[in-house]
């Protein structure tokens, strides 16, 4: 009886040491939004719609004539160093280094009614308002701040396709909610091609905006509701005269009138107000109609509960965090849960309630059965982000991958998507990297549709002949300087993506594509300069190109790098890479001297996404294409060097404040390189089932597995100097290769770090 009683002790304590965490209070949504992470400290929910944050400033993306250089700081709409708050929009990108979006921004004044946002050395010259870091509260899926030069209280919750405001206001009979319909991050004047606005009762307006800018031809649909009615309300048309004008002038259309279109539009409503008196705010989207708008905010928030709304918003983002459960110092848990949360931002739903979306060909379509995404940021998020979700959350990357496929069958180019957001491509960065999520997602089985018609879609955008260079890199192996900026970049991201398209083509026994492709996969060895040891630009009739500087990143033919970082660029091959550099002695000592040597400021000058924060001697760590090197080590046959460079870059590149990331956040991908990295293993050529191990800087971990298993990551005698591993056990056999693979982590069992002051050299 007593030993029955035992029994039933531990496992009611191993069940209550496992069951779900609050761990909610460890996310801090402000990090990252100084300096040049471009995070956003609003409130969203996992993978949702609504992006609802506060935006600082109105800077235009065009000064002059010319792109306006200070723009970048507002990629994510807020910067944590400005003192004023423009106001509250409903989309943004998560750490990105372009931007778009900041849609339907709404801001609560009292007073004298002011149409202008104002400036922020004077910002009661408009709309805008000042503010305290001290009154602001960032949480998971919650925001609060207090606005100084109205006294009012503005807080901020959201469900996947609603954005909740709560503002509270003072005793006024001149209080106002402004609904900025120019607004918009990255902003130009003409950026907004046409809003069209349906004032249907005192309580609920309807309406849609498009947009040219990064998307092209991107709509957003709204519906807009108020807690109580509004007394009036009106709106100015900032549109310059038209030559037709119609018969419009027949109406007042600037005071109480209910039907508005035009470019360029701000509308107010307003109200009176008691002392402490709450008016909330809905503001639903849609990629479909108003209609579908509407019926979003009634699926999703029907009532005028903000307290209910929020519990479900932090209950989601508890759920999704307690995936991996954690023990670690409070300021590594900090730091994890940050990362965590950003990974679960992006990619984002793009769909209605009922399933409908709007497709790369403008058509609408329904997704039946899965989630459709958008916001694929993939020359990124290919590297660690994508694999992560194949761990963590493989039923939604696999709908992922059927979104990008759904990208292939609209497209007219019939080619996968390189970056695209809202039905629409918009080509940024280089390489063809949905090849390498697509053929990741096949390798550990996770994606669900048809692989055959996978594979003829990635064959299908790798010869894409007319795109940056594609004929010439089939025809030549590598793509001449004279034709590419990015010429050395990008042959390199094509050998790796072709390697994918091997390991795919392999999967499916198709011999004669694999031979092909591994072929390709090679092509790295055509850039590779062997008189200097660095991969150069070549000319169209063989030659290298004679003015380069290893150092510098402008216009040597690399995107966002240099040649000291991307010369260890085949992640496909380390081995044949460390062969061709003169073998593992040599390798390593390239190695050491990436990150002891100085990088002066000159040679990353003209990159305005990298400081000198995101920069460890020339490993550039602030930009992706160097986010595997440090695992490199384990091929040059030291491994306790890999073991040092991680946990040097978890401390140095990760930190819990505002400023604490050295580089973009990349849409989660920083932040997927710090979870992996933090829990002791990377996968460094995504595509392939291994993982590269490397020195875990938490004491355990619980991967609470979308199969039901549970795999356990333990580091016995962990601490900050003892970065070093002795041996590694899975499941108590002691591995003879710092590797695992992914079917090992599926199958459930512990993973055990012995760590020590001293490095293990044998």
């Amino acid at each position: 009886m007593l030993k029955l009683s035992l029994t039933f002790l531990f496992q009611f304590l191993f069940l209550l040491a496992h069951a779900q965490q609050n761990l909610v209070p460890f996310v801090r949504p402000l990090i990252g939004t100084e300096k040049m992470g471009h995070t956003y400290p609003g409130a969203t929910v996992p993978f949702g719609s609504v992006q609802l944050s506060p935006d600082t400033d109105t800077l235009s993306y065009e000064l002059n004539g010319k792109y306006n250089g200070d723009v970048y700081k507002y990629c994510a709409g807020y910067k944590y160093e400005d003192k004023t708050i423009v106001g509250f929009s409903h989309t943004h990108f998560s750490g990105t280094g372009h931007s778009d979006l900041g849609d339907f921004l709404i801001m609560p004044t009292q007073g004298t009614l002011q149409l202008n946002p104002g400036v922020a050395s004077n910002p009661k010259s408009g709309y805008r308002s000042a503010f305290s870091h001290a009154s602001e509260v960032a949480e998971a899926g919650y925001y609060k701040v207090k606005l100084d030069d109205d006294a009012i209280t503005a807080e901020m919750t959201a469900s996947n396709r609603v954005g909740f405001h709560q503002y509270t206001f003072p005793k006024s009979d001149q209080s106002h909610i402004i609904l900025d319909l120019t607004h918009g991050i990255y902003n130009y004047e003409d950026k907004v091609v046409w809003t069209f606005v349906r004032v249907v009762n005192d309580t609920l307006i309807t309406g849609y905006r498009q947009t040219n800018g990064w998307a092209r031809t991107r709509t957003v649909y709204f519906a807009l509701s108020f807690s109580k009615p509004f007394k009036s309300y009106g709106q100015k048309n900032l549109d310059k005269p038209q030559v037709y004008r119609g018969f419009w002038g027949k109406f007042n259309q600037t005071k109480n009138f209910p039907e508005i279109a035009g470019k360029r539009i701000r509308m107010y409503f307003d109200f009176d107000t008691e002392e402490g008196e709450k008016v909330k705010v809905k503001m639903a989207l849609s990629p479909v109609s108003q209609e579908n708008a509407l019926a979003n905010m009634q699926t999703e928030v029907p009532h005028w509960n903000f307290e209910q709304t929020k519990a479900k918003a932090q209950a989601d983002w508890n759920r999704e965090l307690n995936k991996i459960q954690i023990d670690a110092s409070e300021t590594d848990k900090v730091n994890f849960y940050t990362s965590l949360y950003h990974s679960f931002i992006n990619p984002t739903t793009y769909m209605d309630a009922n399933g409908q979306y709007k497709g790369l060909d403008q058509g609408v379509h329904t997704a039946a059965g899965y989630t459709n995404y958008t916001t694929f940021s993939l020359w990124d998020t290919y590297r660690a982000l994508h694999p992560f979700f194949n761990l963590i959350q493989p039923g939604r990357n696999s709908d992922m991958v059927q979104s990008m496929m759904n990208h292939f069958d609209q497209s007219t180019l019939k080619m996968l998507p390189v970056w695209s957001h809202y039905a629409n491509e918009n080509w940024c960065m280089s390489g063809y990297h949905s090849i390498s999520v697509v053929t990741d997602a096949v390798i550990k089985g996770v994606y669900k549709g048809d692989a055959q018609k996978a594979l003829d879609a990635c064959i299908a955008t790798s010869n894409h002949r007319s795109y940056e260079g594609i004929g010439e890199y089939i025809d030549k192996g590598y793509i001449a300087s004279t034709a590419n900026r990015t010429s050395v970049s990008n042959t390199l991201e094509y050998a790796y993506d072709d390697w994918c398209i091997a390991q795919l083509a392999k999967k499916l026994n198709k011999q004669d594509v694999y031979n092909t492709y591994m072929k390709r996969s090679e092509n790295w060895k055509n850039v590779y300069d062997a008189s200097i040891g660095f991969m150069r630009p070549r000319l169209a009739d063989g030659s290298f190109k004679k003015e380069f500087d290893v150092l510098k990143t402008d216009g040597q033919g690399f995107i966002e790098g240099n040649s000291w970082n991307f010369s260890f660029f085949v992640p496909q091959n380390p081995a044949a890479l460390i062969q061709t550099m003169g073998g593992q002695k040599k390798f390593a000592t390239r190695l050491d001297s990436l990150f002891s040597m100085h990088l002066p400021d000159e040679f990353f000058a003209e990159t305005e996404d990298i400081t000198r924060e995101g920069i460890i001697g020339g490993y550039i760590h602030g930009n992706e294409p160097a986010h595997h090197i440090a695992y490199l080590y384990n091929w040059a046959g030291q491994p306790w060097k890999t073991q040092e460079r991680i946990r040097m870059i978890l401390n140095m590149q990760y930190k819990s404040t505002p400023d604490g990331l050295g580089g973009n956040d990349d849409c989660g991908q920083m932040s997927a390189w710090y979870m992996f990295s933090s829990m002791g293993f990377y996968p460094v050529a995504p595509g392939s089932e291994e993982y590269s191990l490397g020195s875990p800087s938490v004491r355990n971990a619980r991967l609470n597995l979308e199969n039901g298993k549970t795999f356990i990551i333990e580091a016995i005698n962990q601490g900050d100097k003892h970065v070093y591993v002795q041996k590694v056990l899975l499941n108590g056999k002691e591995l003879t290769q710092p590797m695992i693979t992914h079917s090992d982590i599926l199958k459930g069992g512990t993973l055990t770090f012995y760590m020590s002051a001293k490095p293990v050299k044998k």
